[in-house]
């Protein structure tokens, strides 16, 4: 099983790139950064995980910080969790995620989800009611920019003529997708159109055995699975590998850089008997 660290870059802690070469030192195997591009004063909508962290008020652009990780790392993977796709320009996205992946040398791991911020998604101009249906369009639409050099797509919410769009990705056939959520709208998503899936830290082995049984039933025996912001407890990881997990994703807090690399530093021995 791969480790990995899910955190918030932010103005106020670590650097990104301090950060990755800090953890490709340590042996860490993945960085998973969220994204925001504001969160409204006046909300509703509750964050799902209690209490907003400050670290999605002052999170940096992902992939800005994603390439200032590549640039002082060389096989660190470099992943999204969760990229808001619905609230992005499409072909923007897809030359920043190919641009990424280039200067990688084949390093992205594009992690999707719909989304929880119905007012964030609102100032987007995005339908909270049709969010699901278009995330769908806009995969199987980037797959094709990434693919083709005269690609063109025509769907009910993703509509456009042949198109050039470089550069194109180093990996093939395309930087990995890996799709949040667990309800079945999400699972459908996953099993016909993503690489790999993100489940939160929560979910229980025998949800994640299931998930990896309905994929296989489905012609999916080569789903990645990635568990996404656990905490550093050796029991639970290892109750992770036990139900066939490929990769988890330790919770690092925004701290300060000198803490960081302290906390890096624990987090690197917890996992260390598990590696052996």
């Amino acid at each position: 099983m791969d480790f990995g660290i899910a955190t918030a870059v932010t103005d106020e802690g670590i650097r990104p790139h301090v950060l990755g070469a800090a953890m490709e030192e340590k042996g860490f195997d993945s960085l998973y950064l969220p994204e925001h591009s504001h969160i409204p004063v006046s909300r509703e909508s509750p964050y799902p995980g209690g209490e907003l962290p400050r670290g999605a008020l002052r999170n940096l652009d992902p992939f800005i910080a994603l390439t200032a990780v590549a640039t002082v790392t060389s096989t660190l993977r470099l992943g999204t969790a969760v990229a808001l796709m619905i609230q992005r320009d499409l072909f923007y996205t897809a030359k920043e995620i190919a641009s990424l992946d280039l200067l990688s040398n084949g390093r992205v791991a594009f992690g999707v989800g719909a989304g929880w911020n119905i007012e964030e998604m609102r100032n987007h101009g995005v339908d909270p009611r049709t969010r699901g249906a278009l995330l769908t369009e806009q995969l199987r639409a980037l797959k094709e920019i990434w693919t083709k050099d005269e690609a063109e797509f025509h769907g009910k919410h993703v509509d456009f003529d042949p198109v050039y769009a470089w550069p194109k990705p180093v990996r093939k056939p395309h930087p990995p997708i890996y799709v949040a959520g667990q309800g079945p709208a999400s699972l459908k998503r996953l099993a016909e159109h993503a690489d790999g899936w993100l489940p939160h830290s929560g979910t229980p082995p025998a949800e994640l055995r299931r998930v990896r049984s309905w994929l296989a039933d489905n012609g999916r025996t080569d789903i990645w699975i990635s568990v996404f912001g656990a905490p550093a407890d050796p029991g639970l990881l290892q109750s992770l590998a036990d139900a066939g997990v490929d990769e988890v994703s330790l919770m690092l807090p925004t701290l300060p850089e000198a803490e960081t690399l302290e906390r890096l530093d624990e987090l690197a021995k917890v996992i260390e008997p598990l590696r052996a």
